[in-house]
């Protein structure tokens, strides 16, 4: 300890005697120290330290009497310059005290922060490693605290020892690891920073204390490693970024250009090239391709411009002759207006590849081959749609890219590969009988445009032969086994019978679609309309009488009508009684809502070929009737 002077020194007047006395017949109770410097408080700051020594000369080991006695000596230090010789005094105090206190955390972090103070690195390094020696491990938190704020907020500090303080602190606390990545890119340590952070992705248990998903994590990682390629060392960046492609498909376009941004910050621009055209052509949405489009051509812009001005510095210093050595300009305009022009079709892919059953992207994809001018293209993206689309699963409707197949062939010249093709997709499968049945008529309709009109006829017959006997084909079934049902094919069929076949031909046509049930009440009055202009009117009578039975209210209306006025022109009077038959007949069948057109007819008969009497009868028969309008009643 410092020598101190005596007791007399001290006494600066009698009022202080009492105190003396209690001190000296009590030496050792340290509440009769604390009264006599409570006593001096006010005094100089000589007595008071002369008091504080005096008091810790008998009761060395007291915190309350230390640490009084270092606060008041750091307040007489504050405002003096650093250099000044009573903050290395202090020092010595804080290092006597610790010889007692060394067990007591506040003393040494008081010392600790007094010494940050004077700005002594090494000396408040030793100092708090001194701390973490001599304090139990329960209570290394209290200095780590202090430790780790001075380590991030001090300059000057030489970042090895500032990592290898972060490394000692880990190995007590390995959940604050992020912490310890933010400080290593603070001071552009990016090499350890990538591995800490990839080491802490590898590890399932790891749990972020800043609530960072690993996502988040991930894209900080690929975002690092990308800005500061020339630093990491330690890791493959190529697998990590690709990596994290499996398993963030939601970042794809972003994870993509960090990997290009790599090698372009490594001036490795071929490889860059490479890594955008396998984005390009391998990402499945059109958010991720526009990221990554935006990317590379802002890459290959940047390369022409620096070309550019590299070439003009050139052409300054060596003339002319520079523009003729140096072609590679011109290389990379050529790659830079092609990638623009393939936009469309690398768009298209996407769509494709989100979706390979979009049947309208392979149409789209094949116009736009088509506008380029290359035909082997159009014939190898037909190919590949009709082997990738999958009916079942098409959206859109996959018979009309046979159709087109078959119409470019058309339109070229080769009608043998066109016909080639519709006899494969006459085979092929479908999802439904219509669309195999648009595929039979486009093929029917090839034979007309080429004036073949026995071959359209043979095609439609092919069509649609039937099992000779009714049975109920399921629906599990191929479309080939249930083709004959469609009605759009037999009507196209009865209109080339009636343009080109004989009377026989052409009713057995209109026949067979009844004796199937696939015919409409617009085909039975196209029927009886055909067999009218050949005067085959019993016929035409009869196929009225077919439709009639086929078809229930309100579909058949039209048949009746058509039917009884056919009936009534042809005949007239003469077959009255069969007139009256019809007209009560279908009287019985029709709702009331739809009877007033028959009332109205009935009665007309009746009064220009039979009694008026009658024709009156059957207007009230109508005003009586149950269910007809009250505005048709009085119409």
């Amino acid at each position: 300890m410092e020598p101190t002077n005596s007791a007399g020194d001290v006494l600066a007047n009698l009022d202080d005697l009492p105190y003396e006395e209690d001190v000296l017949r009590n030496p050792f109770a340290l509440k009769s120290w604390l009264r006599y410097l409570e006593y001096k408080q006010g005094h100089s700051p000589k007595q008071r330290s002369l008091l504080f020594e005096r008091a810790l000369r008998e009761l060395p080991g007291s915190y309350k009497l230390w640490a009084a006695y270092l606060k008041e000596r750091v307040a007489l230090v504050r405002g003096k310059i650093v250099g000044d010789p009573a903050y290395e005094a202090t020092n010595r105090l804080f290092e006597r005290a610790l010889v007692f206190m060394h067990k007591m955390p506040r003393i040494w972090i008081e010392y600790v922060t007094f010494l940050m103070d004077q700005k002594v690195i090494t000396r408040t390094r030793q100092t708090l490693d001194r701390a973490l020696k001599s304090l139990p491990i329960t209570q290394h938190d209290r200095i780590w605290t202090v430790y780790l704020k001075w380590i991030k907020e001090t300059n000057g500090i030489p970042p090895i020892t500032s990592v290898r303080v972060w490394k000692r602190y880990l190995k007590l606390e390995p959940h604050d690891v992020e912490d310890y990545f933010d400080y290593l890119i603070k001071v552009g340590h990016y090499d350890e920073a990538a591995k800490i952070l990839s080491n802490a992705l590898n590890d399932e248990s790891f749990q972020s204390r800043k609530n960072r998903t690993k996502h988040e994590l991930w894209l900080q990682l690929c975002d690092l490693i990308s800005t500061h390629p020339e630093h990491i060392k330690s890791l493959k960046v190529d697998p990590i970024i690709r990596g994290g492609l499996s398993r963030f498909t939601d970042q794809v376009g972003k994870l993509w250009t960090s990997l290009a941004e790599y090698y372009i910050r490594l001036a490795h621009f071929e490889k860059a090239r490479d890594v955008f055209e396998e984005a390009i052509n391998t990402v499945i949405t059109a958010r991720d391709f526009t990221h990554i489009w935006e990317a590379y051509t802002q890459f290959e812009d940047s390369i022409i411009a620096a070309k550019t001005e590299l070439l003009s510095q050139k052409v300054d210093e060596q003339g002319d002759e520079a523009l003729e050595e140096d072609s590679d300009l011109e290389l990379m305009m050529a790659q830079f207006d092609h990638l623009v022009e393939r936009r469309p079709l690398l768009m298209n892919s996407v769509h494709l590849r989100q979706n390979p059953h979009n049947v309208h992207e392979w149409h789209k994809r094949v116009k736009l081959y088509e506008e380029m001018k290359q035909p082997k293209m159009v014939v190898e993206t037909f190919t590949k749609a009709l082997q990738t689309v999958n009916p079942m699963l098409a959206k859109g409707k996959p018979h009309t890219l046979w159709c087109a197949f078959a119409r470019y062939y058309e339109n070229h010249g080769r009608v043998d590969e066109a016909r080639t093709i519709f006899n494969k997709a006459t085979e092929a499968q479908f999802r439904s009988i219509d669309e195999l049945a648009s595929v039979w008529c486009e093929f029917a309709e090839l034979e007309l445009r080429q004036k073949n009109f026995d071959q359209a006829l043979e095609i439609l017959r092919r069509a649609t032969i039937s099992p000779k006997r009714m049975i109920e084909i399921p629906e599990t079934e191929p479309v080939q086994k249930r083709v004959y049902k469609s009605t759009k094919l037999w009507s196209l069929f009865a209109d080339l019978e009636e343009s080109l076949g004989t009377f026989a031909t052409t009713k057995a046509v209109y026949d067979r679609m009844m004796e199937l049930k696939i015919i409409t009440p617009q085909i039975v009055l196209n029927y009886a309309a055909w067999l009218e202009e050949n005067h085959h009117f019993e016929d035409a009578f009869k196929a009225y009488e077919k439709g009639i039975a086929l078809f229930q209210f309100p579909q058949v209306q039209d048949i009746w009508v058509v039917y009884l006025d056919r009936f009534i022109k042809r005949f007239g009077g003469a077959k009255i009684e069969r007139a009256r038959d019809l007209f009560e007949q279908v009287l019985k069948q029709a709702p009331a809502a739809t009877a007033k057109v028959f009332y109205i007819m009935y009665s007309n008969l009746e009064e220009e070929y039979g009694l008026g009497r009658h024709s009156m009868n059957i207007l009230e028969r109508g005003c009586n009737a149950k269910g007809i309008p009250v505005e048709d009643k009085f119409a």
